[in-house]
């Protein structure tokens, strides 16, 4: 996410910390390299003008001049800027306060519409939230079934209907009777998934209107795809024009997306991100933070999100134990290793975890080293260990030359790789009750004892 900006800005605020002082050269030479860069990324020229003025603006100011460190003072001010422009605070869903909610999502065909439909349904649902999907896209038959896939998945609730004629009155019809659903069955939020086209044309906007007159929804959320960059910000600046929209959603923002969309949407608009997806998984839909986003961006990690996914996935009970077994000197078995392998891939590929962790610093390394990581080496491990038998992972000592060829040969790997995997786990294991020791030491040096 943002790779490309943020190694392009991480250059120039490079150049900025290697000046003892700042003038109007030193600080105009970086701009351009700021401007260049938001322009690369598709960002939307106005916002780079109205951004880098700004900025310079602000960094040419005397409180920066003055300054101890004036290099980071700019970095600060660019931060500050970045936020206000993608919005200083997170946006968060408007629950109306009879139920059910109304949450009517557009866009155009192919932006992910009905994905980000049982997505929100899942984000809901681990809300506490009793979400109803339906889908009022009569003119296009997998649109419907897609969503009737997609809720099975998520074990959302799903309004069907039936459907005799592709018109206005028949989409106009489905979308009173899933309200009436939602009313009868309990549900607090529905969420209506609109049929979209290949551009935007009157008939489009006319049901969309209607619709929005019928339900009187709390939420009108335009699902854009990143990948597009400046046409989704022309898309959704046509749908508010026409819808009034309450906010957006950005999708695909895992790919190569140049981020330029996210950077411009509000800014053109006026309404808020309030999710984007990261990932083709139903759990991988975030709410959008600003400031965490801007983090990433500038190269100062986000750690907070990561945290937050932590303690969505893992499981504590699990950690804790394992925490206890590697520190307490009686070590840990391969099983726990390989439970410990199990827990890491719930939070996603190494490449996504590092990307949170900040570019500078001590973190500095990890970013470069994860783009070597063999994410299927990881699978291998685990087959290696799978390929043991329990006594095998509970005492490693006793795993000879025989029994080495015997879990190669069933893990689909060489002796070699095992030979590797054992290696790094007895240096693993040695290293944590090294830890343990150390921990123990200063548990005693802080004890009064009498004498001592």
């Amino acid at each position: 996410m943002f790779e490309n900006l943020s190694d392009k800005l991480q250059r120039a605020f490079k150049n900025l910390r290697g000046q003892g002082t700042l003038n109007e050269e030193t600080v105009g030479e970086a701009l351009r390299e700021i401007r260049l860069a938001l322009l690369e990324a598709d960002v939307n020229f106005k916002v780079v003008k109205e951004l880098v003025e700004r900025i310079r603006e602000k960094a040419l100011g005397q409180e920066v001049m003055t300054a101890l460190s004036p290099a980071e003072q700019v970095v600060k001010i660019v931060r500050d800027e970045m936020v206000e422009v993608l919005g200083r605070d997170t946006a968060k869903l408007r629950f109306a306060s009879n139920p059910p909610t109304v949450v009517l999502m557009a866009g155009l065909q192919g932006s992910g519409k009905t994905t980000t439909s049982g997505k929100l349904a899942h984000w809901l649902k681990n809300g506490g939230h009793r979400p109803l999907l339906v889908s009022v896209d009569v003119y296009r038959p997998a649109a419907r079934e897609q969503l009737k896939i997609v809720a099975h998945a998520v074990k959302a609730h799903l309004y069907e209907g039936q459907v005799s004629e592709a018109n206005t009155a028949t989409v106009e019809r489905l979308a009173k009777e899933a309200r009436r659903e939602a009313v009868n069955s309990g549900s607090d939020v529905l969420i209506v998934d609109t049929a979209g086209r290949l551009h935007i044309d009157e008939r489009l906007m006319e049901e969309m209107q209607s619709l929005k007159r019928l339900l009187n929804p709390q939420e009108i959320l335009f699902v854009a795809d990143a990948m597009t960059g400046q046409d989704a910000v022309r898309s959704a600046e046509e749908f508010h024009k026409k819808l009034s929209l309450t906010g957006v959603v950005l999708t695909k923002m895992d790919g190569d997306a140049r981020g330029g969309a996210a950077l411009s949407i509000r800014n053109v608009t006026g309404q808020p991100i309030k999710f984007i997806g990261v990932g083709e998984k139903y759990d991988a839909l975030e709410p959008f933070h600003p400031d965490r986003i801007v983090g990433r961006i500038l190269g100062m990690g986000d750690i907070l999100s990561l945290i937050e996914k932590a303690e969505q996935q893992l499981d504590k009970k699990k950690q804790e134990e394992f925490a206890r077994k590697a520190l307490s000197g009686d070590g840990f078995s391969l099983e726990d290793f390989r439970d410990q392998l199990r827990q890491v891939k719930k939070l996603g590929s190494v490449q996504s975890i590092m990307g949170m962790l900040p570019k500078i610093g001590p973190f500095a390394g990890l970013n470069k080293a994860a783009d070597r990581v063999d994410e299927g080496q990881l699978t291998r491990v685990e087959a290696i260990i799978n390929s043991m038998t329990r006594y095998e992972r509970d005492h490693h000592e006793v795993i000879n030359g025989s029994r080495r060829k015997r879990i190669a040969r069933g893990s689909g790997t060489s002796v070699q790789e095992v030979n590797q995997l054992l290696r790094q786990y007895a240096q693993m294991k040695k290293m944590f009750k090294q830890m343990g020791k150390a921990s123990f030491g200063r548990r005693l040096a802080g004890m009064k004892l009498p004498g001592m």
